[in-house]
């Protein structure tokens, strides 16, 4: 690797574990595990996982999208014992991380095509969602309310009133840095990322409030508080083990003759290989250099990472779209960089254990109440109502179903939803799941692909896969004039394949367009063919 390229790559990787190192903590607080098993996940993706993918610049380690699954599957297989819950996840995760395995080597890094943009957006939302009602709990200092979700979110105005005033200082201190730093007009503060600043902000508070010893903290402010006083101490710290050694859980395999344990494997496979897919194709977008990743393979590699972390006690990862972004920002020009990032979060638990543990648990509710409030943002829906009524409708219903039910029912019911408006539409039972298309090479490299009936979300695989055996730098021509119902997710692969087939030197023409109408202004929007 040239010197400049390791450099760049060192960089990088060092800012980008600066990142990591807080959400790594609180993510798997968030998920029921102990906080050093998101680190030995990252850990994983940086050192292994690196070497082996299929990627250049993503950054592998636990996200925040798969929260909810991996807590579901903690208090589902614990029955109320943590610990027990802990072990019975961690066989799920080596389960889990075998089934991706396989799952790369068929070449199934495909089938995440199969999963409308609608439903995974309202997926990603209602993630989010679940993520901003939980940890505001801990970030105000407060026990969460006992129930569902829905009344937890009911009930955290109480929580409002009911805060302990200098745990929620440090939350909100920390939330009100992640909102406004990177928006200080000042090239450092682009330079140093937001969340150094919620830790090193946290480590201060942590020392002004004496969080070190249990005791009853009052003053000037809080006397005119219904309750002045209020009882501080470690409990809202971090709590690792002196020896990292300790870290290390085994899985418990008791339980994988039970329905419950393969749907936890099933849920935990089925949003981590989603989110994977879909953030490594959203890193190629960003990628300067335009490179495309290998899905499969990188599909096989977070398996081996995920089998792994396991067995040793870490969280499942995924490639992670926001360090990944970062990594970009920060001019990492290869796979490199991911390893770096694992090397410098190595170091830092090795060398600075003691450090780690002054950190407040609100500082990193901070990061997440912030990471939740992102993926369910009003600029979310205000953005797929811009794509249509009918995109909209499945986004709310599957939010709403997830909120209510749980993860892989609320997607169910959101891929339901966009067939049964896709059948009042047009589309026939028969193509639900087969698209009619023909492909002539018209003249030598000239090839004309043309698309009869309805392409939608379920039935364009086979056209997909076709696009990738099409030779580069040649002219295609995607002829959708006979077509009579053409989905957003279609539109979005289409679009998408043009922009990267001419960046690769060859022509990519869209025609016949002009014979549908758009149920909105948006270029996504659904499209059908005009009649008469």
């Amino acid at each position: 690797m040239p010197q400049s390229l390791a450099y760049n790559d060192l960089r990088a990787g060092f800012f980008v574990s600066l990142i990591a190192l807080p959400l790594c903590l609180g993510i798997a607080m968030a998920s029921g595990f102990p906080p050093m098993s998101g680190l030995i996940t990252a850990i994983i993706g940086g050192l292994l996982v690196s070497r082996v993918s299929g990627t250049q610049l993503t950054i592998n380690g636990p996200a925040a999208g798969l929260i909810v699954v991996v807590l579901d599957s903690v208090q589902t297989l614990g029955g109320g014992n943590a610990a027990a819950g802990v072990t019975y996840t961690l066989a799920a995760i080596v389960i889990s991380g075998l089934i991706q395995i396989a799952l790369g080597a068929l070449r199934a890094g495909k089938l995440s095509a199969f999963f409308p943009s609608s439903v995974v957006h309202g997926m990603l939302a209602a993630i989010g969602i679940i993520i901003l009602v939980k940890q505001s709990y801990v970030l105000l200092g407060v026990p969460a309310e006992a129930g569902s979700i829905v009344q937890q979110a009911m009930a955290l105005p109480r929580a409002v009133i009911n805060m302990n005033v200098p745990i929620a200082m440090i939350g909100l201190i920390g939330l009100a840095v992640m909102i406004f730093w990177p928006r200080l007009p000042f090239k450092f503060s682009r330079s140093l990322p937001a969340p150094l600043w919620v830790l090193f902000s946290g480590l201060l508070l942590t020392f002004y409030f004496d969080l070190d010893h249990v005791h009853r903290y009052h003053s000037v402010v809080t006397q005119f508080l219904t309750q002045g006083e209020f009882l501080i101490g470690p409990t809202f710290l971090l709590n690792l083990p002196s020896n990292p050694m300790d870290a290390l859980y085994l899985p418990d395999f008791a339980l994988i003759g039970t329905a419950k344990f393969w749907f936890c494997v099933f849920n935990i496979t089925l949003i981590g290989s989603l989110e994977t897919l879909l953030s490594a194709a959203a890193v190629d977008k960003l990628d300067p250099k335009h490179r495309c990743s290998d899905l499969n393979r990188d599909l096989m590699a977070i398996g081996m990472g995920n089998t792994l972390c396991g067995l040793v006690g870490g969280l499942p990862m995924i490639a992670e779209i926001v360090r990944s972004s970062s990594n970009i920002s920060y001019g990492a020009q290869s796979s490199w960089s991911n390893f770096f990032h694992g090397v410098f979060l190595l170091l830092f638990i090795s060398l600075g254990a003691n450090l780690i543990q002054e950190i407040p648990l609100a500082s990193l509710a901070a990061l997440l109440v912030y990471t939740g409030f992102r993926l369910a943002s009003p600029m979310e829906f205000a953005k797929t109502l811009s794509i249509g009524f009918g995109h909209f409708l499945v986004f709310v219903v599957t939010l709403i179903s997830i909120l209510l039910t749980d993860l892989l029912l609320g997607v169910l019911i959101g891929i339901v939803t966009e067939l049964a408006l896709h059948g009042l539409r047009g589309l026939k039972p028969a193509q639900i799941f087969q698209v009619a298309y023909r492909i002539d090479e018209q003249e030598p490299g000239n090839f004309h692909v043309q698309v009869h009936g309805a392409a939608v979300f379920s039935n364009f695989l086979a056209l997909k896969s076709m696009t990738g055996t099409l030779p580069k730098g040649k002219q295609v021509i995607f002829d959708l004039s006979e077509a009579n119902l053409i989905d957003s997710t279609v539109l979005e692969f289409i679009y998408y394949f043009r922009a990267e087939y001419q960046r690769s030197g060859g022509t990519c023409e869209i025609t016949g367009l002009h014979k549908h109408y758009a149920v909105a202004k948006h270029p996504l929007s659904v499209r059908r063919a005009l009649r008469g």
